[in-house]
């Protein structure tokens, strides 16, 4: 039997041969999520469709479906990919200014177009268990160990710390961007950006100074 063109190129080479599909398959998708992303840019989730992700990543539905479920699934993930790349959380600062300097660029990116598809994940997560899950599972939880992780830093580097669980400080540190961003009751701006994350945590005893940088 005559050796394969794949076979003949590792007898040359001694290599094995390179796999294209899978940098393909990776710019493929890469595509897809930055084209979800320019069209939330000006429209709705409800507004955009399977066939448009598609068209404005010039490739076909069938291509989509092959790694997401639902045009909610597309949209989830070029959220996240987009997010998390604007709001890193640091490990090599003191505990509190990571946790600040998160907290703020978080805040920021909800005051923006972010903030206004993550309301709208929100809202078709009342009425569609299925979404709700899916954003707990793939965004939530896993941002959410993140800053679980800091706060125990801090506990740990801060003796004078108060005895409060890190799951209610989480939830009172995170709550009012989410209650402002659905409820309108007050701005997302940058008086409230710089001002209430200090205030909350010297209610904690840390205090920042003008530059974001724990008091010793």
């Amino acid at each position: 039997m005559a050796p394969t063109a794949a076979k003949k190129q590792v007898m040359a080479s001694g290599k094995p041969p390179r796999n294209a599909g899978r940098p393909r398959s990776e710019a493929t998708k890469k595509a897809i999520l930055e084209s979800t992303i320019a069209l939330l840019q000006d429209n709705s989730i409800q507004a955009i469709t399977i066939e448009a992700i598609a068209k404005q990543a010039g490739v076909s539905k069938a291509t989509i479906y092959r790694w997401w479920q639902s045009k909610a699934s597309v949209v989830i993930d070029a959220f996240i990919e987009n997010h998390i790349v604007h709001t890193p959380m640091r490990h090599d600062i003191h505990p509190a200014e990571a946790l600040l300097q998160h907290w703020q660029l978080f805040a920021r990116q909800y005051a923006g177009w972010a903030g206004r598809v993550v309301g709208q994940i929100l809202a078709e997560g009342q009425s569609n268990a299925d979404v709700q899950r899916q954003f707990r599972e793939r965004f939530y939880y896993g941002r959410r160990a993140v800053v679980n992780e800091i706060i125990e830093k801090l506990k740990r580097e801060t003796p004078s710390f108060p005895n409060v669980e890190t799951e209610l400080i989480m939830d009172s540190l995170y709550s009012p961007v989410y209650l402002r961003l659905l409820w309108g009751h007050g701005q997302l701006d940058e008086k409230f950006i710089s001002e209430f994350p200090r205030q909350f945590f010297g209610l904690l005893g840390v205090e920042f100074d003008s530059d974001g940088r724990v008091k010793s």
